[in-house]
């Protein structure tokens, strides 16, 4: 059977060359980066150098970043960090975020009582920036915004310049959720004064259960769990050694070729959207996931102009791998509790489906998969 994988966004295969790099590095690196002795010392120099290469993409030092089992620890860290460490008492973000940061906030309100407003959002699921500005002007204590960059369902962007010239005038921190973004995008942190950023390694062809999060110079950390102090005290816990160097390769390949893979899988994207209108000219997209300036190349959230509670399964039993969006094909009585926010109950109600592509993508996937669609319309 054809195995056709378009869903990127989830998790991306793992580059052959990562692989190939982690499988010596095992072999090799194997020394605990505490210890003292010369496997000790060798495999503690290859993750700091490890670190530095990657600080260096994102024009930040070394002590900036610390390792982490991916985005959600991450976030984990950045967010109680900033109320049990930086005296935030207020948090600013959206109805659409990532659960990692929407549970944690709720968590947060909860425990610690904290201030929780949630920005408006337009008809595309965008930030409307009139109403983010209004809700920081009102002193109601220290404030975090936390914003995603990349929205993983519907791949809207968002100007992270804009929002962190806000909250640099009215004086709140800003962290923003980049998991989708790195690999992808280029990110200068001296130039968007961004206080705090998430990655996963799995979102750019890199392994699982390795991250990082991004401390602006200054921040003290206070770590979730205790143990060893490792990572300077931010993090306990053995460092992931191969993990770590095979996500440094993940980035150093992606950052090689990003202005050759984006154009590539942009056309994909741009293909694709003009087939799925010779399908049916009454499909529509999610968020501004059909906007190539405005959303991800990555990601196409479609929403078919019927309701089909099968068309997952069927796309699946043809070989073919994607993401549902709806209540009736995810198996969530919930469903997506992005789309919910911003579609109404009959839009919100029809078939979506979240496509997302990568620099492995072909275009006889695409074509393959089209043809699949054409089968159920």
């Amino acid at each position: 059977m054809k195995k056709v994988y378009l869903d990127n966004a989830a998790t991306t295969p793992i580059d052959a060359r990562v692989i190939d790099f982690m499988y010596k590095s095992m072999q090799e690196n194997f020394g605990n980066p505490s210890s003292t002795h010369q496997f000790g010392r060798t495999a503690k120099s290859l993750v700091e150098t490890a670190r530095k290469n990657i600080a260096k993409q994102f024009n930040v030092s070394a002590s900036e970043i610390v390792f982490t089992a991916g985005g959600t620890e991450a976030d984990n860290l950045i967010l109680f960090n900033a109320v049990n460490n930086l005296e935030v008492t207020r948090i600013i973000t959206s109805r659409i975020e990532h659960h990692a940061v929407l549970h944690v906030v709720e968590n947060l309100q909860s425990t610690k009582k904290i201030i929780v407003d949630y920005v408006k959002l337009d008809e595309f699921g965008s930030v409307v920036f009139s109403d983010l500005e209004k809700l920081l002007s009102e002193k109601k204590g220290k404030t975090l915004v936390s914003l995603m960059h990349i929205n993983n369902e519907i791949g809207n962007i968002l100007d992270l310049k804009k929002v962190s010239d806000l909250c640099v005038k009215y004086k709140a921190l800003f962290h923003s959720d980049t998991v989708q973004t790195i690999g992808h995008y280029s990110l200068d942190l001296q130039e968007i004064p961004i206080d705090f950023i998430t990655a996963s390694a799995h979102k750019f062809h890199g392994p699982k259960g390795v991250g990082f999060a991004f401390f602006k110079k200054g921040f003290g950390i206070l770590p979730l769990f205790f143990g060893g102090d490792q990572e300077k005290g931010a993090r306990s816990s053995t460092e992931n050694v191969h993990a770590i160097l095979a996500m440094e390769k993940a980035v150093s390949f992606c950052y090689e070729t990003l202005e050759k893979d984006k154009k590539y899988v942009e056309k994909l994207k741009e293909y694709f959207i003009k087939q799925l209108k010779k399908i049916s000219p009454s499909i529509e997209y999610n968020g501004l996931s059909s906007d190539i300036e405005k959303s991800s190349f990555t990601i196409l959230n479609v929403r078919f102009p019927i309701e089909n509670s099968m068309l997952l399964f069927t796309l699946d039993l043809a070989g073919i791998a994607v993401s549902g969006g709806s209540a009736c094909q995810s198996g969530s009585n919930k469903g997506s509790h992005v789309l919910q926010e911003f579609l109404d109950d009959k839009q919100a109600n029809k078939t979506s489906v979240r496509f997302s592509f990568s620099k492995f993508t072909t275009k006889e996937e695409i074509d393959f998969t089209l043809l699949k669609l054409k089968e159920q319309f």
